[in-house]
């Protein structure tokens, strides 16, 4: 395949260039004049277009209703669905935050059985959660999410013995809702049991915040990625900042989903809202702080533009956007050496866009073509 390509968010693009793909990694890459292709090679002609490492979204969910019996749901309709969700936005790495475990799991061994087309799937299961938390049954047949039980824990014993289940179990992180409007929050404590369990064997542990009580609270019991902005609560100050840097603490801002829960409030409600939580990503990128691209997909439109629009919004330039979408995640969760680049021996993940970003953020989310380990897994109708 030749286009432009973005190696990388730190790399000059490479005009006319050619990704040489074998046995599902990256053989080659560099300008055409360069890279030799063999003759009877099957090729992409991407002429115009952009390449790019597939993307992560790390804050999606996998618990609307639709999702339900994974198992047995039929191979094409759930490869529609991840199609609908993720693929159709060049999404070929995500990590759920929050849902039905054994449902997700068994979604994801479809998927790298190779009879469903979808991404990699990393997932923490069940979120754990104060005592009460939990939106009542009607509330979430509304909302179109599926009941399941989720672990709720009030003190350190409660927060380690849940964590090593579900750990046990073979989740790839833990969720925490630090606190809810129908609960108390978390103590301290178990945060830290949680922490401490996850830590253990090697897995990242991310919070759900309410306020800026929850981000310090989060963030002194040792999470890993603050799973959302909090704008209800107003600007960070310098004491959180600090705390979250000082901690090397990333943020997924899911900016898109608070104006998604305020659309039936006054306009200048709204604004205040959004004015707050672009305020926030703001100083956190001023303070040199890592982000992880998240839009909390399950909870919101599936198309991700407006987010890569709010983002902009608060300062990230392409690259750093891209960063978001690529090698961030791929540090943060350990897959440096074989996702996030275009690059000799990595994973073949990559996303062929129809426009370049760089002069418009929102064509990110414009797809042509998602490539999962070198095979298509999404193809624009032409």
């Amino acid at each position: 395949m030749r286009g432009t390509i973005y190696v990388s968010p730190t790399e000059e693009p490479v005009r006319d260039g050619v990704v040489l793909i074998q046995g599902g990694k990256i053989a080659a890459v560099g300008s055409r004049a360069l890279v030799q292709l063999p003759q009877t090679i099957p090729t992409l002609d991407c002429s115009g277009l952009t390449i790019t490492a597939g993307f992560w979204n790390s804050h999606v969910h996998f618990f609307e209703r639709k999702w339900a019996n994974a198992a047995t749901t039929p191979a094409p309709e759930l490869s529609r669905q991840l199609q609908d969700m993720l693929t159709r936005y060049g999404f070929t790495s995500v990590f759920d935050l929050s849902s039905m475990w054994e449902n997700t799991r068994r979604l994801r061994d479809r998927i790298e059985s190779g009879e469903v087309r979808g991404p990699r799937i990393r997932s923490t299961g069940e979120g754990l959660v104060p005592p009460g938390a939990v939106p009542s049954e009607q509330v979430l047949n509304v909302m179109g999410v599926m009941t399941f039980p989720a672990p709720e824990i009030a003190d350190a014993a409660q927060a380690a013995a849940a964590s090593r289940k579900l750990l046990g179990e073979g989740v790839d992180g833990i969720k925490l809702f630090a606190s809810s409007p129908r609960s108390a929050s978390l103590p301290e404590s178990a945060i830290e049991a949680a922490v401490s369990e996850a830590h253990r064997v090697g897995k990242p542990v991310f919070a759900h915040p309410n306020s800026g009580a929850d981000v310090m609270a989060a963030v002194r019991g040792g999470v890993d990625v603050i799973a959302h902005t909090t704008p209800h609560s107003g600007p960070w100050d310098e004491t959180i900042l600090a705390a979250m840097k000082e901690r090397r603490v990333a943020l997924t801002p899911t900016l898109t989903v608070w104006k998604h829960y305020m659309r039936h409030d006054r306009i200048s409600a709204q604004e205040q809202v959004a004015n707050t939580e672009i305020g926030q990503l703001r100083a956190w990128l001023a303070s040199g702080g890592a982000v992880l691209f998240g839009n909390d997909l399950g909870a919101v439109d599936y198309d991700p533009s407006e987010e890569y629009a709010l983002m902009a919004e608060a300062g990230m330039s392409f690259r750093q956007i891209l960063g978001s979408l690529t090698t961030a995640p791929a540090g943060r969760f350990g897959e440096s050496k074989r996702l996030g680049r275009i690059a000799e021996g990595l994973q073949a993940d990559l996303v062929i866009l129809k426009d370049d970003p760089s002069r418009n953020i929102r064509a990110l989310a414009a797809v042509q073509h998602t490539l999962r380990e070198g095979k298509i897994i999404y193809r624009a109708r032409e």
